[in-house]
Order: C-alpha cells, then structure tokens, then sequence
C-alpha cells in the first residue's frame, strides 16, 4: 500500500496544501492540554518549510455544526502554539475559504506558514461539497495528507479536495506513511508469533477487528469488560458486570472458530462498586457473585497474558484490560503495556485509551509504534481500505 511521501516531492516555491489532524483536548479556556497531535505533525511541516514551500495547514476541532464559526471550536490555539514548537511566526487565517484565508495563501513565501479555520465550521466539510473543496484545490500546486486519524472519514479536506487538485501531486506526509507501513504492512506479513490483545468494553466495537485477527494471528488475547460477554457465552456468571447479552451468540461463533488462538482471561478482579474504595475479590472467570462486578483481569490472566506477550515477535493492543484509570484496577493494563515494552517484539499500540495508558505509564519510547488514530487505526486492523488513502499517489 506503499504511497509517496511528501519527502519525494519538490516543494520549492510551491503551496502546500496539508490536512493534518489538530484536533486536541482543550480546557474550559481554550487552553490546550496536550500537543500530542501537534507535534507528531512537526516532522512533515518542518520538511516542507525547510526546503523553501509555502505551507498552508487546515484541520478539523471538535464537532461543531457546520453553520459559521463557533470560538470554542477555533484552531487560533492551535495556529499559537504551532508557532511556540518551530519557534517561528505562524499566521492565522479568522475562515477556510473565505477572504481572510484566500489573501493569507496569496501573500504567503517560501517557507511560511498559514493555519486556517476549522474546515468544519463549512458544511460543506461533511458534505465533500465539490466548490468548497476546488476553492481548497485552487490554491495549492501539492497536496499533503498527515492527518492518519480522520483517514476513514470521507469528508471534503480528505477526499474531495485532493480529487479536485487533478493531475498534481498527491501525498502522504510522514505521519501516514508510518500509520500504513506498521497497520497495514506489517499486520500483512508479521514475524511470528504474532499476538494481538484486544480489551476495552464491547464485543460489538471489536467483531470485525477479532474476526480479521483471528484469520492472521497466531494467539487473540481478549481482556477488558468484553471478556465478561465472552464467559456469558460459556455459561459463566458474571455478576453485575458490564456485558451484552444480545452479544452472546455471537461471542460463542467467535469461541468456536477462533479455537485454542483465542485467549481468555483465567480470573477476575471485581469490585462491589465502581471506584477505588470499594470492597474487592479476585475470582476464577465466570464465576463472579451476584452483587460484584469484574473492573480488571485477575493476577493470573496477567502472568498468563504478559507470558505470551513475552515470547511474541509481533504484537498489536487494542484497549485496555481494566479500568485503567482508576487504580487498583489498573494493574492488568500495567502488566500487558509492562511485557510489551520489555519484550523486543515489533509493537504496535492502536490508538485511543491503549495509546493514552502507553503514555501515562512511560513505556511510549519503550514500543515501535503508538497509533494516533483511534477509530482509523481500528478499521485498518480490520483490513478497511480508505479512500482518503487510496486516492493518493502511489511510490
């Protein structure tokens, strides 16, 4: 799937038109509270303004509702503290395609930068509106896509307006690239054993992620408060413990077909109720009293999971194996993230709240790569195809 980068391309004197992903957490302020996303940008902006391009960034924040501006939603912020990290002035465009931003792309020169407002303060963002997407196109002699978590959306700034630039160059910037080259191409031809974990809540957002895995994994280890469903299907008990019942079928097709490569937990930490104080017991799996609720795997499920992980080649980990952020039912996610980084497997963290457990924990350095993308990263693992990719220049 490999897509040429924004590194093989001349940028020289050239407007660079970037999608990337600036959608970070900010407090009731407007304060931004982590630049994560920012800063993974860093390298593919520094590669255009460093060879003399003419950088113009847009970018989703938020869900606003597509009928103006709407300042809780501005990426002003954003367009600040971009120009803190380069330590160079940024300008900030107040629209996306309306005067303001159409005068600041004109004025700007090699090797400067414009940010402009959110693209979904336009309806025609959602919409993949053809003239608001060639207004975009208009400007730009290149376009750039580092924007991996909004990759399985189809909206304009993604798909429409890459096919509006015709014939010019269309690529991905270093962000993506890395995405493709460990989601995709690495799942598709693992050194062995290959081990995915997958936790999290529901067995309904993960079906099509274990029915892929377990077609190309060696071992699927099942952790989180799905498992709880997964002991529903074989007759277990499970308290009041989060589970769908309406699940349970297909919980036992995914039992039969996935055989010995599907791996339960052996045991259950519970709580009486859900916070940190409550009373607690550790029980075999599937057989949690009446009155008490699985929050995180058992000691055992951990020696037992952190064991496989141990001799695993490839790893992939998608959700956490408790309630990670609320201790002690943490200690299951700091097990599995603890015998990820100390292995020497190839490690992939798959976005979201197995990403934000990688970083709380300080084992970020210590894995090959943490996704940015939750739900992008999530549909590549089910082996989706994304258009916003697929439109793009091959290498």
């Amino acid at each position: 799937m490999a897509k040429k980068s924004i590194a093989a391309v001349d940028c020289k004197g050239k407007v660079v038109l970037m999608r990337v992903d600036f959608n970070v957490p900010q407090d009731d302020s407007g304060a931004i509270t982590d630049d994560r996303r920012i800063r993974m940008a860093l390298p593919s902006i520094e590669s255009v303004i460093s060879r003399g391009g003419k950088l113009v960034l847009m970018s989703h924040l938020g869900r606003p509702k597509g009928k103006g501006p709407e300042p809780e939603f501005s990426l002003k912020p954003t367009a600040i503290r971009l120009g803190e990290l380069l330590n160079k002035q940024v300008v900030f465009a107040g629209d996306t395609v309306g005067p303001e931003a159409e005068s600041a792309v004109r004025a700007l020169h090699d090797g400067e930068i414009v940010v402009l407002e959110n693209v979904r303060f336009n309806p025609g963002e959602k919409t993949g509106d053809a003239e608001f997407a060639g207004k975009l196109a208009s400007w730009a002699d290149i376009y750039c896509n580092d924007a991996f978590g909004t990759c399985h959306r189809e909206e304009a700034s993604m798909v429409a307006v890459p096919l509006a630039m015709g014939n010019k160059p269309k690529v991905v910037g270093f962000l993506v690239e890395k995405e493709i080259k460990y989601l995709s191409d690495t799942i598709a031809n693992p050194a062995r054993p290959f081990v995915a974990i997958l936790g999290g809540a529901k067995v309904s957002d993960k079906i099509n992620v274990i029915n892929n895995l377990l077609s190309v994994c060696d071992q699927v280890i099942i952790g989180g408060a799905m498992a709880y469903t997964f002991s529903l299907a074989q007759g277990g008990s499970t308290g009041k413990s989060l589970v769908e019942k309406e699940k349970v079928e297909l919980a036992k097709e995914l039992i039969a077909k996935g055989g010995d490569k599907l791996v339960l937990p052996l045991d259950t930490h519970c709580g009486d109720d859900f916070k940190s104080t409550c009373n607690k017991i550790v029980v075999d799996s599937g057989k949690i009293p009446d009155g008490w609720e699985g929050l995180d795997i058992g000691p055992k499920s951990a020696e037992a999971f952190s064991k496989i992980v141990r001799a695993a080649k490839t790893v992939v980990w998608n959700g956490p194996m408790g309630v990670f952020e609320m201790p002690p039912f943490d200690q299951g996610t700091i097990a599995v993230a603890k015998a990820i980084a100390e292995g020497d497997a190839v490690s992939i963290i798959g976005g979201g709240d197995s990403a934000a457990a990688i970083e709380q924990l300080g084992f970020a350095d210590s894995v090959t790569h943490v996704s940015t993308g939750g739900g992008a990263s999530l549909q590549m693992l089910e082996g989706e195809k994304f258009k916003a990719v697929e439109i793009l220049d091959e290498a």
